[in-house]
Protein backbone atom coordinates (compact mmCIF):
# COMPACT_ATOMS: atom_id res chain seq x y z
CA UNK A 1 0.00 0.00 0.00
CA UNK A 2 2.90 2.63 0.44
CA UNK A 3 3.61 2.45 -3.37
CA UNK A 4 0.15 4.68 -3.93
CA UNK A 5 1.36 6.95 -1.53
CA UNK A 6 4.69 7.13 -3.82
CA UNK A 7 3.08 7.50 -6.59
CA UNK A 8 0.18 10.13 -5.31
CA UNK A 9 3.42 12.56 -3.91
CA UNK A 10 4.84 12.24 -7.40
CA UNK A 11 1.88 13.34 -9.23
CA UNK A 12 0.67 15.39 -7.10
CA UNK A 13 4.40 17.15 -7.44
CA UNK A 14 4.53 16.94 -11.14
CA UNK A 15 1.31 17.18 -12.58
CA UNK A 16 0.74 20.71 -10.46
CA UNK A 17 4.07 21.99 -11.55
CA UNK A 18 4.08 25.31 -14.08
CA UNK A 19 5.38 22.98 -16.79
CA UNK A 20 2.04 20.96 -17.23
CA UNK A 21 0.97 17.29 -16.76
CA UNK A 22 3.89 14.91 -16.42
CA UNK A 23 1.57 11.46 -15.23
CA UNK A 24 -1.90 10.52 -17.32
CA UNK A 25 -2.37 8.78 -15.03
CA UNK A 26 -1.60 6.46 -11.28
CA UNK A 27 -0.73 3.13 -13.75
CA UNK A 28 1.12 5.50 -15.95
CA UNK A 29 3.16 7.21 -12.87
CA UNK A 30 3.84 3.60 -11.36
CA UNK A 31 5.19 2.30 -14.56
CA UNK A 32 7.24 5.63 -14.97
CA UNK A 33 8.86 4.78 -11.99
CA UNK A 34 9.82 1.48 -12.05
CA UNK A 35 11.08 2.37 -15.12
CA UNK A 36 13.43 4.86 -14.18
CA UNK A 37 14.11 3.66 -10.29
CA UNK A 38 13.19 0.11 -10.09
CA UNK A 39 10.49 -1.86 -7.61
CA UNK A 40 12.94 -0.16 -4.70
CA UNK A 41 11.62 3.42 -5.72
CA UNK A 42 8.30 2.79 -5.29
CA UNK A 43 9.18 1.85 -1.72
CA UNK A 44 11.41 5.28 -1.29
CA UNK A 45 11.01 6.60 2.07
CA UNK A 46 8.87 4.43 3.85
CA UNK A 47 10.94 4.02 6.40
CA UNK A 48 9.89 7.18 7.96
CA UNK A 49 6.27 6.82 6.80
CA UNK A 50 6.00 3.74 8.70
CA UNK A 51 7.27 4.86 11.72
CA UNK A 52 5.23 8.19 11.67
CA UNK A 53 2.06 6.39 11.02
CA UNK A 54 2.35 3.67 13.58
CA UNK A 55 2.84 6.25 16.67
CA UNK A 56 0.33 8.48 14.73
CA UNK A 57 -2.31 5.98 14.47
CA UNK A 58 -2.37 4.92 18.06
CA UNK A 59 -1.95 8.35 19.57
CA UNK A 60 -4.81 9.71 17.70
CA UNK A 61 -7.34 6.88 18.20
CA UNK A 62 -6.52 6.94 21.82
CA UNK A 63 -6.74 10.64 22.15
CA UNK A 64 -9.77 10.59 20.29
CA UNK A 65 -11.71 7.93 22.78
CA UNK A 66 -10.34 9.89 25.93
CA UNK A 67 -11.55 13.22 24.35
CA UNK A 68 -14.76 11.57 23.23
CA UNK A 69 -15.33 9.88 26.60
CA UNK A 70 -14.67 13.10 28.77
CA UNK A 71 -16.95 15.54 26.50
CA UNK A 72 -19.65 12.37 26.81
CA UNK A 73 -19.30 12.75 30.60
CA UNK A 74 -20.01 9.08 31.07
CA UNK A 75 -23.36 9.03 29.63
CA UNK A 76 -23.40 7.20 26.29
CA UNK A 77 -26.43 8.03 24.26
CA UNK A 78 -26.20 5.15 21.75
CA UNK A 79 -26.94 7.45 18.74
CA UNK A 80 -23.59 9.25 17.61
CA UNK A 81 -23.39 12.66 18.44
CA UNK A 82 -21.59 15.54 16.07
CA UNK A 83 -21.15 17.74 19.12
CA UNK A 84 -18.92 14.97 20.96
CA UNK A 85 -17.16 13.95 17.94
CA UNK A 86 -16.41 15.95 15.64
CA UNK A 87 -14.40 18.35 18.47
CA UNK A 88 -12.65 14.77 19.71
CA UNK A 89 -11.63 14.04 16.30
CA UNK A 90 -10.56 17.57 14.81
CA UNK A 91 -8.55 18.00 18.17
CA UNK A 92 -6.60 14.62 18.29
CA UNK A 93 -5.87 15.09 14.39
CA UNK A 94 -4.99 18.59 15.71
CA UNK A 95 -2.09 17.00 17.80
CA UNK A 96 -0.92 14.20 15.85
CA UNK A 97 -0.44 16.29 13.25
CA UNK A 98 3.03 18.02 14.66
CA UNK A 99 4.14 14.11 14.62
CA UNK A 100 3.11 13.41 11.21
CA UNK A 101 4.86 17.13 9.47
CA UNK A 102 8.60 15.93 10.17
CA UNK A 103 7.40 12.19 9.29
CA UNK A 104 5.81 13.55 5.75
CA UNK A 105 8.42 16.11 5.36
CA UNK A 106 11.06 13.52 4.71
CA UNK A 107 8.94 11.33 3.05
CA UNK A 108 7.69 13.81 0.38
CA UNK A 109 11.30 14.67 -0.08
CA UNK A 110 12.94 11.23 -0.47
CA UNK A 111 10.43 10.43 -2.90
CA UNK A 112 10.51 13.91 -5.16
CA UNK A 113 14.05 15.08 -4.74
CA UNK A 114 16.01 12.59 -3.33
CA UNK A 115 16.21 10.58 -7.06
CA UNK A 116 15.38 13.87 -9.56
CA UNK A 117 18.03 13.66 -11.68
CA UNK A 118 17.58 17.62 -12.19
CA UNK A 119 18.68 17.74 -8.24
CA UNK A 120 22.43 18.12 -7.84
CA UNK A 121 24.16 15.01 -6.10
CA UNK A 122 25.36 17.46 -3.12
CA UNK A 123 21.55 17.93 -2.78
CA UNK A 124 20.89 14.48 -2.80
CA UNK A 125 19.51 12.17 0.20
CA UNK A 126 20.82 8.76 1.24
CA UNK A 127 18.38 8.23 3.11
CA UNK A 128 15.48 9.58 5.77
CA UNK A 129 18.01 10.10 8.41
CA UNK A 130 20.16 11.95 6.18
CA UNK A 131 17.40 14.07 4.80
CA UNK A 132 16.17 15.13 8.32
CA UNK A 133 20.17 16.07 9.01
CA UNK A 134 20.34 18.06 5.87
CA UNK A 135 17.05 19.63 6.28
CA UNK A 136 17.87 20.51 9.60
CA UNK A 137 21.16 21.59 8.84
CA UNK A 138 20.40 23.92 6.60
CA UNK A 139 16.64 24.88 7.29
CA UNK A 140 16.67 24.77 11.45
CA UNK A 141 13.47 23.76 13.19
CA UNK A 142 11.17 25.03 11.11
CA UNK A 143 12.09 23.29 8.07
CA UNK A 144 11.69 20.39 9.78
CA UNK A 145 8.38 21.21 10.64
CA UNK A 146 7.76 23.01 7.28
CA UNK A 147 3.95 22.58 6.04
CA UNK A 148 3.35 22.21 9.18
CA UNK A 149 0.03 24.45 9.46
CA UNK A 150 -1.30 22.41 5.80
CA UNK A 151 -1.15 19.54 7.84
CA UNK A 152 -2.78 20.72 10.74
CA UNK A 153 -5.96 22.07 8.60
CA UNK A 154 -5.73 18.61 6.54
CA UNK A 155 -5.17 16.23 10.32
CA UNK A 156 -7.83 18.22 12.29
CA UNK A 157 -10.44 18.43 9.06
CA UNK A 158 -10.09 15.25 8.10
CA UNK A 159 -10.36 13.49 10.87
CA UNK A 160 -13.60 15.34 11.61
CA UNK A 161 -15.09 13.73 8.66
CA UNK A 162 -13.15 10.38 8.95
CA UNK A 163 -14.74 9.69 12.62
CA UNK A 164 -18.15 11.59 12.05
CA UNK A 165 -18.48 8.54 8.91
CA UNK A 166 -16.75 5.65 11.01
CA UNK A 167 -19.39 6.49 13.79
CA UNK A 168 -22.39 6.67 11.66
CA UNK A 169 -21.82 3.83 9.41
CA UNK A 170 -20.96 1.69 12.57
CA UNK A 171 -24.39 2.83 14.36
CA UNK A 172 -26.61 2.08 11.41
CA UNK A 173 -24.91 -1.24 10.62
CA UNK A 174 -24.98 -2.53 13.93
CA UNK A 175 -28.93 -1.28 14.15
CA UNK A 176 -29.99 -2.67 11.36
CA UNK A 177 -28.09 -6.04 11.40
CA UNK A 178 -29.55 -6.20 15.31
CA UNK A 179 -33.46 -5.69 13.61
CA UNK A 180 -32.74 -8.44 11.03
CA UNK A 181 -31.03 -11.26 13.27
CA UNK A 182 -29.80 -11.37 17.12
CA UNK A 183 -26.88 -13.48 16.24
CA UNK A 184 -24.23 -10.67 16.22
CA UNK A 185 -21.11 -12.45 15.88
CA UNK A 186 -17.45 -11.42 15.80
CA UNK A 187 -17.42 -12.43 11.48
CA UNK A 188 -20.26 -9.31 11.83
CA UNK A 189 -18.15 -7.24 14.15
CA UNK A 190 -15.38 -7.27 11.28
CA UNK A 191 -17.63 -7.02 8.53
CA UNK A 192 -18.84 -4.08 10.01
CA UNK A 193 -15.33 -2.64 10.57
CA UNK A 194 -14.31 -3.51 6.92
CA UNK A 195 -17.01 -1.28 5.67
CA UNK A 196 -16.93 1.37 8.22
CA UNK A 197 -13.37 2.16 8.24
CA UNK A 198 -13.27 1.81 4.54
CA UNK A 199 -15.91 3.88 4.05
CA UNK A 200 -14.46 6.49 6.33
CA UNK A 201 -11.34 6.29 4.71
CA UNK A 202 -12.55 7.88 1.77
CA UNK A 203 -14.29 10.29 3.19
CA UNK A 204 -11.49 11.41 5.16
CA UNK A 205 -9.13 12.15 1.71
CA UNK A 206 -12.33 13.38 -0.60
CA UNK A 207 -12.63 15.70 1.98
CA UNK A 208 -9.09 16.96 2.49
CA UNK A 209 -6.65 15.68 -0.91
CA UNK A 210 -6.31 19.67 -1.86
CA UNK A 211 -5.17 20.64 0.91
CA UNK A 212 -2.16 17.46 1.02
CA UNK A 213 -1.74 18.64 -2.51
CA UNK A 214 -0.41 21.85 -1.14
CA UNK A 215 1.24 20.10 1.69
CA UNK A 216 3.73 18.34 -0.89
CA UNK A 217 4.02 21.26 -3.08
CA UNK A 218 4.80 23.26 0.40
CA UNK A 219 7.64 20.64 1.46
CA UNK A 220 9.25 19.60 -1.31
CA UNK A 221 9.57 23.46 -2.72
CA UNK A 222 13.36 23.65 -3.87
CA UNK A 223 12.97 27.48 -2.62
CA UNK A 224 13.20 27.92 0.95
CA UNK A 225 11.35 31.49 0.51
CA UNK A 226 8.36 30.45 -1.44
CA UNK A 227 4.63 30.32 0.00
CA UNK A 228 3.22 27.99 2.75
CA UNK A 229 0.07 29.41 2.27
CA UNK A 230 -2.07 26.27 1.26
CA UNK A 231 -5.03 28.50 -0.21
CA UNK A 232 -3.02 30.66 -2.06
CA UNK A 233 -0.95 27.48 -3.85
CA UNK A 234 -4.53 25.78 -4.32
CA UNK A 235 -5.38 29.12 -5.62
CA UNK A 236 -2.78 29.28 -8.58
CA UNK A 237 -3.54 25.49 -9.64
CA UNK A 238 -6.88 25.76 -9.86
CA UNK A 239 -6.31 28.63 -12.25
CA UNK A 240 -4.38 26.48 -14.14
CA UNK A 241 -5.49 23.13 -14.20
CA UNK A 242 -8.96 23.65 -12.72
CA UNK A 243 -10.17 21.20 -10.01
CA UNK A 244 -8.94 18.23 -11.25
CA UNK A 245 -5.20 20.19 -10.42
CA UNK A 246 -6.33 20.17 -6.65
CA UNK A 247 -7.48 16.63 -6.39
CA UNK A 248 -4.11 15.36 -8.05
CA UNK A 249 -3.37 12.06 -6.74
CA UNK A 250 -6.99 10.83 -6.28
CA UNK A 251 -7.10 7.75 -7.93
CA UNK A 252 -4.19 5.58 -5.88
CA UNK A 253 -5.14 8.07 -2.95
CA UNK A 254 -8.58 6.04 -3.09
CA UNK A 255 -6.82 2.79 -3.99
CA UNK A 256 -5.13 2.37 -0.91
CA UNK A 257 -8.18 4.04 1.43
CA UNK A 258 -10.22 1.65 1.44
CA UNK A 259 -8.43 -1.48 2.57
CA UNK A 260 -5.62 0.64 4.53
CA UNK A 261 -8.73 2.04 7.09
CA UNK A 262 -10.72 -1.19 7.41
CA UNK A 263 -7.82 -2.91 8.68
CA UNK A 264 -6.95 -0.09 11.15
CA UNK A 265 -10.70 0.00 12.32
CA UNK A 266 -10.81 -3.82 12.31
CA UNK A 267 -7.52 -3.66 14.50
CA UNK A 268 -8.37 -1.39 16.59
CA UNK A 269 -11.95 -2.71 17.60
CA UNK A 270 -10.48 -6.02 17.74
CA UNK A 271 -7.76 -4.48 20.49
CA UNK A 272 -10.61 -2.72 22.49
CA UNK A 273 -12.50 -5.10 22.80
CA UNK A 274 -9.40 -7.80 24.20
CA UNK A 275 -8.97 -4.73 26.57
CA UNK A 276 -12.43 -4.57 28.00
CA UNK A 277 -13.03 -1.28 27.15
CA UNK A 278 -16.85 -0.80 27.12
CA UNK A 279 -18.52 0.74 24.12
CA UNK A 280 -21.66 2.21 23.39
Amino acid sequence: MFSSFKVKVKMQKQNTDVHGIKYRSGLHCTARVLQTEGVKGLYRGATSSFLGVAFESSLLFGIYSQIKQSLEGGLQSGKPQSSVIIPSAAIGGGIISFVLCPSELVKCRMQVLGTDSLVPKSSRYNGPLDCALKTFKTEGVTGIFRGGFTTLLRESIGNAVFFSTYESVRYYMHLQLKDASSNQNNLTDVGVGIMSGGLSGIAFWSAVLPFDVAKTIIQTAPDRNSTRNPFQILKSIYRRSGLKGCYTGLGPTIVRAFPANAAAIVTWELAVKILGVKRE
